[in-house]
């Protein structure tokens, strides 16, 4: 997720893209840059770090003209430095291009590039669009754009800016990378998200996928990738700036529940094929590596360390081999066993735990090979690990994670896969349901997201109890325990998650009609396993929530409530499970009145022991 913003119009072009910038800050702060054309050329400035930096070097250096493109940048290809900041530009020096989303066959097109003669100047995805519309240039810059669009793979919105068609900017939208134009007096505006414009302009076009936008003072020209024109509805913006920065949602958590779709599908993203078969290239692990992995070593904290368990659950059941799994802050003292055969598996959304880079740096002393998850290219995990896999969810702005969770989640299933094929661990046509069922997983996600209406009075009802019992067996484990967890962070609300068959063993004493039990009980080979013990909860009086699949009999047998959700196969479900109770989790803590997005005493990355 990164922030776009272009103008051309007669006020001071890099007062109105830093101001847009600051709007948009929230959706990247690696770095960031700008380009205009001033007599002619390109002339930009890009700095890594806060926009702070950036506007330091523009007092330095100061640019003017009437049309340019911003950026800031929440990296997924090349770390965070100058010169993998954005605009990048082609080998003339007179084309600037902005990208927020993938590129995802960027390593063949570069390799070709290249051999044609290209230089490049970073290592981002982003600059090979540069060079391709430079190729295709001959005095019709919409045409070389199209041209490229063709050629490129991937979730994107770009915006092309060209000293030779001074008068006009180009976007274009593919996948789910939102792009919006406003419309003024003699001026025009783009941007990724509505408040970047707001304070010019309250008319606006939304573009959609498939589309090309032709921006000019006069306003703006759609059409589709084919040339095509299009007719727009011009809409009025009636949120105010921070409503607008959540997308129209009451809290940024509420708006990341909703992003979980998107996240999951650019996890995804040019990994897995239409055959299930995986690809794992980007994350720097050959196929000899793993084939001579004995042990997988995991550790994290927090919500990671749910999706690590998850991972656990698959890695021993797919590619059979032995797992181990530890509290990152744990596992520093507890004299771990491991050696050159030992893969050790950090997950982190920051690359920033102060505990699971310890893990880290011990798992690497006693020789492991390192692989790193995480959402942030060049954070400290990423630049220690021997690999890394980044999942691609963006800036996380509510304190408690969601889509970074989910996104793990898809992270810990595509390796367990690419793993089990890589060592021909797993039957063949196995591999290739559960790759179907994680390639759809993001559909699912959208449609359990529907259940929210029917979650709201339910949370409503509940918002004033004491305590709350999570239960969920095998890969559902660890979705009863971010359930609870979620429940906890947000809402102040005492909540426990045990694995159901361990209820009966001391758990149990706890219920009554006070204490509401919250069961994951999906369609799976232990089904009936979980069923039983949720029938041992309502014998206690326990009122029962379940997470169930939509047309499950036994389950309303049992439930009081039903969080309907799709059904899929029971090793990717937990990715679709997670949905309702965050939902719920969420509705409780605003039905109480509780800072959803800023939880009492706690902090996003927690950088100390």
């Amino acid at each position: 997720m990164c922030g776009i913003i272009g103008y051309i119009g007669p006020r001071n072009v890099v007062g109105v893209l830093m101001e847009g910038l600051h709007r948009l800050e929230y959706r990247g702060y690696d770095s960031a840059g700008v380009a205009v054309v001033d007599d002619g050329k390109v002339c930009g400035e890009k700095r890594v770090g806060k926009l702070s930096n950036l506007e330091e070097a523009l007092k330095a250096h100061p640019l003017r003209g009437s049309v340019g493109i911003g950026h800031t940048r929440w990296a997924t290809h090349g770390r965070p430095s100058d010169s993998n900041a954005h605009p990048h530009l082609d080998c003339s020096k007179r084309l600037a291009v902005i990208h927020n989303g993938i590129i995802e066959n960027y390593v063949r097109l570069r390799a070709a590039l290249a051999a044609r003669g290209h230089a490049f100047a970073s290592d981002t995805d982003t600059e090979v669009v540069a060079h391709l519309i430079e190729e295709r240039y001959q005095g019709d810059l919409a045409a070389a754009v199209r041209s490229v669009l063709g050629e490129v793979h991937g979730a994107y919105a770009l915006g092309v800016l060209s000293a030779d068609s001074p008068d006009e900017v180009l976007f274009a939208r593919n996948g789910a990378s939102p792009l919006v134009v406003g419309l003024g007096q003699g001026e025009t505006f783009v941007a990724s998200d509505t408040p970047a414009i707001m304070e010019y302009t309250r008319k606006q076009l939304v573009i959609h996928e498939g589309e090309v936008v032709v921006v000019t003072r006069h306003g703006a020209e759609i059409s589709t990738f084919a040339g095509e024109p299009v007719e727009r509805e011009v809409t009025r913006i009636s949120w105010d700036v921070r409503a607008a920065e959540k997308g129209g949602f009451k809290h940024f958590m509420l708006k990341e529940i909703y992003e979980q779709p998107k996240v999951v599908r650019d996890t995804l993203a040019g990994r897995i094929d239409d055959d299930g078969r995986t690809d794992l290239a980007d994350a720097g692990l050959t196929d000899a590596q793993l084939r001579e992995v004995k042990k997988v070593s995991m550790f994290a904290c927090g919500t990671a360390y749910h999706a690590a368990m998850y991972g656990m659950y698959l890695i021993r059941q797919l590619a059979k081999l032995p797992v181990e799994l530890e509290l990152a802050s744990e596992f520093r003292y507890s004299h771990p066993v491991v050696d050159a055969s030992t893969l050790a598996v950090a997950i982190s959304q920051s690359g920033e735990t102060a505990d699971t880079l310890e893990a880290a740096r011990v798992a690497r002393a006693g020789g492991a090979t390192l692989l790193g998850v995480c959402n942030r290219v060049g954070s400290a995990l990423a630049r220690h690990a021997d690999a890394t896999l980044y999942t691609h969810a963006g800036p996380e702005i509510g304190v408690a994670a969601t889509k970074t969770f989910t996104a793990q989640c898809a992270a810990m299933a595509l390796f367990a896969l690419h793993l089990a094929r890589v060592r021909g661990a797993a039957d063949p046509e196995e591999l290739r349901q559960i790759a179907a069922a994680l390639r759809e997983s993001p559909a699912l996600v959208d449609q359990a997201l529907n259940a929210d209406e029917e979650i709201l009075p339910v949370a409503r009802r509940y918002a004033k109890a004491k305590t709350v019992l999570f239960l969920g067996r095998h890969v559902n484990y660890p979705i009863a325990l971010e359930g609870a967890l979620k429940l906890k962070e947000i809402s102040y609300i005492h909540a426990e998650a045990y694995a159901a068959g361990e209820m009966k063993h001391g758990p149990i004493a706890l219920l009554d009609e006070a204490v509401p039990v919250v069961g994951i009980a999906t369609r799976s080979p232990i089904e009936e396993k979980v069923l039983s013990n949720l029938s041992e909860a309502k014998a206690r009086e326990s009122r029962i929530i379940a997470v169930a699949n939509q047309g499950d009999d036994a389950v309303l047998e049992i439930a009081d409530v039903i969080f309907q959700v799709p059904q899929t196969h029971h090793l990717i479900a937990p990715i679709v499970n997670v949905v309702p109770l965050q939902l719920f989790a969420y509705h409780v803590a605003d039905r109480k009145g509780c800072d959803v997005d800023q939880p009492r005493n706690l902090a996003k990355t927690v950088t100390v022991e």
